[in-house]
């Protein structure tokens, strides 16, 4: 009866995992662990003969549940069985060529091109039925929506993106805790949007791994142009434009070598993927191998084998954020994995971190998963002696411990937490607004982590923190003096770039200039106004007014904006000199090339008492693009509206009047 209780235990267990991963991006247990508990399962099936109508050797997959139109698959859609040993690839090949490839980590899709156009694309979803997500997939960066064959092709394949491109995503965002995740999980909420703009902005593309052509005969095939082979096909679709999933030939001999090949380019590899597939390269032998209740017969993946090492754990940091959340890291002694130095790794919750029975001195063995992401495998030692923290690293306020979707997570209470505040931190220091360079919202968690900063003066004075800072990841000595000396250049500012750091609501920079015009600069003027006078301000309505009555009518406000003059100076404001360009609404548009930025340009055209606005409508008089024969969106609209495209020396000449 043990065993039978613990095989229902196993299904339970790795069904919430499942769904915690691929429903809710949720982690409640590491991949290692995950594929530890399966490889039992599957153990404990054969030697007990049960398996379980909502086994996850059964089930492919979870039932879809977005509101996506859904459709069924021409032919089911199977798992491949798995090995992390290269002499069960071997011997599983025998004396047959085989082809290695990529094992992509992203989302699969199924497309049907009729007549040369594409017809439908459809998610994996359960196997047997999938999403139509067909108007997102035309916005994929590489998939042809043509192609010359003109007869029914049905191709699966994976839709991913590329690191690059989802760090340049990561890198944009404004706010710490907006960034994605990884890779997998933006491509899968990408893919299946609901509205293919968003999409678009993803840079999602695909690679074709296989063909459905088992309606094709003989005849067609060699009219086609390919032959009954994995390698044959491919180079047929490569023909047709798509990118095809990188692979090579390999036989019983040379297999070892060429998995080998493939993990020394893991770490540099641009394209997510969490292990390698082998298939028979004659099709038509594959098939005739048939398929259990869940693999195919003709294909077998490859997970890589985590590299372990035995280390000792120093402490756990626990990592406030926006939300409020608060993350667990294990800091452990120094290894080397794959070919790197690692000595921290993300516990992700409470629920992992008890699960691990985590003490401090204990010896934990950590990995890389898929060869990129430390994490830790096993707690050897299991003291379990380790203790939440009931006052929150940054603020000190009390911390509570919540229940969500059965993981436990730790959370400051406190609303006033300067972890909570990252993007007004964030906002004070940007370039439009106190232009302090060399703090990065990364740069800032951290030092909120540190308790260097809980409040916006505490930025004037991180020159007392030195010693912690140079010894902080990413910071030496010449990041520190460049940094001190952004944040002494600061000290000095125009008023209304301190009046837009506040992040008081609606009030942007424009609107900070021209308040700050209107009442010539007297500071003690502009913060005792009442909502009538600044009602009297054009481009100031009723909304923004109160807002901004509000802020220097808040007790603590007050007090915060008092400290902070203790820190700064406000720049007289240059003579504007003759206003050329009063009254003038321009747009700009493209690149720019006697200016240093776009912001610089429209910091000129104020100067000189024009306006500038986002989009060209029959308010704008000029539209400002170096490109001015362009068929962009704006450039079509000003020439409808018969709105002067000026280049930037057109401009020049404009505003010299």
């Amino acid at each position: 009866m043990e065993k039978e209780r613990r095989l229902k235990e196993l299904v339970t267990l790795l069904n919430k995992a499942s769904k915690a991963y691929y429903q809710q991006d949720t982690e409640i247990m590491s991949n290692l662990e995950y594929d530890r508990l399966y490889d039992e399962l599957v153990a404990l099936e054969k030697e007990t003969g049960i398996v379980l109508a909502n086994s996850p050797t059964v089930n492919v997959g979870y039932e879809v549940l977005s509101e996506l139109p859904k459709l069924q698959h021409p032919s089911p859609m199977l798992s491949l069985d798995k090995t992390k040993e290269v002499s069960v690839l071997a011997d599983w090949l025998g004396s047959h060529e085989g082809v290695l490839s990529w094992k992509l980590d992203g989302l699969t899709v199924v497309l049907t091109y009729e007549n040369g156009e594409l017809l439908n694309a459809v998610t994996r979803g359960n196997g047997e039925v999938g999403e139509v997500i067909t108007n997102n997939a035309k916005t994929f960066e590489n998939l042809p929506r043509q192609i010359p064959f003109k007869g029914n092709l049905v191709i699966r394949g994976e839709a991913v993106i590329k690191y690059s491109d989802f760090n340049k995503m990561n890198d944009a965002l404004a706010e710490a805790e907006e960034k994605y995740k990884n890779p997998r999980n933006l491509c899968s909420g990408s893919v299946r949007q609901l509205n293919n703009e968003i999409t678009a902005k993803r840079h999602v593309n695909f690679f074709a791994f296989s063909m459905v052509a088992d309606i094709l005969t003989d005849a067609q095939i060699e009219e086609y142009g390919f032959d009954n082979t994995m390698t044959g096909r491919f180079d047929w679709l490569a023909k047709q434009g798509f990118d095809v999933v990188e692979h090579f030939s390999v036989t019983r001999d040379n297999i070892e070598e060429r998995v080998m090949e493939f993990a020394d380019r893991i770490a540099e590899h641009d394209i997510p993927s969490d292990g390698l597939v082998l298939s028979y390269n004659d099709i038509e032998y594959g098939k005739s191998l048939g398929t259990t209740a869940k693999f195919p017969r003709d294909s077998i993946a490859f997970k890589w084998a985590d590299e372990l090492a035995e280390t000792t754990l120093i402490e756990v940091e626990w990592s406030p954020s926006r939300t409020g959340l608060i993350n667990p890291v294990a800091i452990f002694e120094p290894v080397e994995l794959e070919g790197t130095t690692v000595s921290r790794a993300s516990l992700h919750n409470v629920s992992i971190l008890r699960a691990l029975r985590l003490g401090i001195g204990d010896r934990i063995t950590v990995y890389k998963a898929n060869m990129i992401i430390p994490q830790v495998a096993e707690n050897l030692t299991g003291s379990d002696n380790l203790k939440l923290p009931a006052r929150c690293p940054a603020c000190e306020g009390d911390t509570t411990l919540q229940d969500e979707n059965g993981v436990q997570v730790l959370y400051c209470k406190n609303p006033a937490c300067p972890a909570k505040q990252i993007k007004g931190f964030s906002h004070f220091v940007s370039r439009n607004a106190m232009n302090i360079d060399g703090l990065s919202e990364a740069s800032l968690e951290k030092f909120i982590d540190q308790g260097l900063i809980r409040s916006l003066p505490d930025l004037f004075h991180l020159d007392a923190h030195k010693e912690v800072i140079v010894n902080m990841e990413g910071f030496g000595e010449k990041s520190f003096d460049n940094l001190i000396a952004s944040i002494d250049n600061a000290r000095t500012v125009p008023m209304a770039k301190f009046i837009y750091s506040l992040g008081i609501t609606g009030i942007g920079l424009a609107n900070a200039k021209v308040i700050v015009s209107h009442f010539n600069g007297d500071f003690d003027n502009i913060i005792n106004a009442d909502v009538e006078e600044l009602t009297e301000i054009d481009g100031i309505g009723e909304v923004l007014a109160k807002a901004f009555f509000d802020y220097f009518h808040d007790e603590d406000k007050k007090n915060l904006v008092d400290e902070l003059l203790k820190e700064i100076t406000f720049e007289k404001e240059e003579e504007s000199g003759e206003q050329t360009l009063k009254d003038k609404v321009f747009v700009i548009t493209g690149s720019v090339e006697k200016f240093a930025n776009r912001d610089e340009l429209k910091e000129y055209i104020e100067k000189l008492g024009g306006k500038v606005t986002g989009s060209v409508s029959k308010n704008t008089d000029y539209l400002i693009n170096n490109d001015v024969t362009s068929n962009s969106s704006k450039n079509k609209k000003a020439r409808e509206l018969n709105i002067p495209i000026l280049s930037e020396e057109d401009f020049l000449n404009l505003a010299r009047g």
